[in-house]
């Protein structure tokens, strides 16, 4: 119950609500609100319905997670529901990234709307990055070469499907291949799908439905690790890697100034 009442009064507030402005929206008195934020009493189903379509989010991840944590941009909208997506910051407030190791990489596509599977993911701090949501993404195969097996992607989420641009490679979580990092052609469209490209010549293109992409990310930058021998690729020296050339570009930029 507690969980529900921290959510309940933090959703409030992060739309700038009055209890009794909430309470009006959804035909209910205020010391209703007023109990549920309190603790004093838990909803019934049928009002944790009412705030999942008023807040559009799931129920489960009303009942189950702390929220307060969460900003308003740690939610998307996928349909007509928001999820929530976890922004980590660090202590000084700047946001982190999760990395995908290439071993979790197969079980990515069952955790990847699970905020507990996402929390677990090892993060690192990228300042020099754009703005926008961002992770790492481990590269398997020969398909997007000069991209070699075993080098890491960081791609930025892309919410708004329609800004998917054709001719950039990209980072997709896809219901039946799973996670591939490929050239895109938008042909949303011409039939709502995508054209995925091989820089890889040997290997076809092929289509995806629209509605079998679950993720989409643009490429903003990589690190190539073949010049690592196999022992030397532990998630640590990844990490490593990236905060190395997060320092290294930041001191470029101050150079450039």
């Amino acid at each position: 119950m507690k969980i529900i009442s921290k959510n309940i009064r933090h959703l409030r507030q992060l739309k700038g609500l009055t209890q009794e402005t909430l309470a009006d929206d959804l035909k209910v008195t205020r010391s209703r609100i007023s109990s549920y934020e309190e603790g004093r009493s838990a909803p019934t189903i049928e009002l944790l319905i009412k705030l999942s379509d008023y807040f559009k989010i799931p129920v489960d991840i009303l009942i189950k997670n702390d929220l307060t944590k969460s900003k308003e941009s740690s939610f998307i909208e996928i349909g007509n529901q928001r999820v929530l997506f976890p922004i980590m910051v660090d202590a000084d407030n700047e946001n982190l990234i999760e990395v995908v190791p290439i071993k979790a990489s197969a079980g990515y596509l069952a955790g990847y709307d699970d905020p507990e599977y996402i929390e677990q993911l090892e993060k690192i701090k990228l300042p020099f990055l754009p703005t926008g949501k961002h992770r790492a993404f481990p590269i398997k195969g020969d398909s997007m070469l000069p991209m070699k097996d075993g080098s890491f992607v960081v791609g930025r989420f892309i919410e708004d499907r329609n800004d998917i641009k054709s001719g950039k490679t990209y980072v997709l979580v896809t219901l039946n291949d799973g996670m591939v990092y490929k050239r895109v052609i938008n042909n949303i469209d011409l039939n709502n799908s995508l054209l995925l490209i091989s820089d890889n010549k040997i290997y076809h293109d092929y289509s995806v439905p629209m509605d079998e992409v679950l993720e989409i990310w643009e490429f903003t930058c990589s690190i190539n690790t073949q010049e690592y021998d196999e022992h030397e690729l532990k998630l640590s020296s990844i990490i490593s890697m990236f905060n190395d050339l997060g320092v290294e570009l930041k001191a470029l930029e101050k150079l450039q100034r």
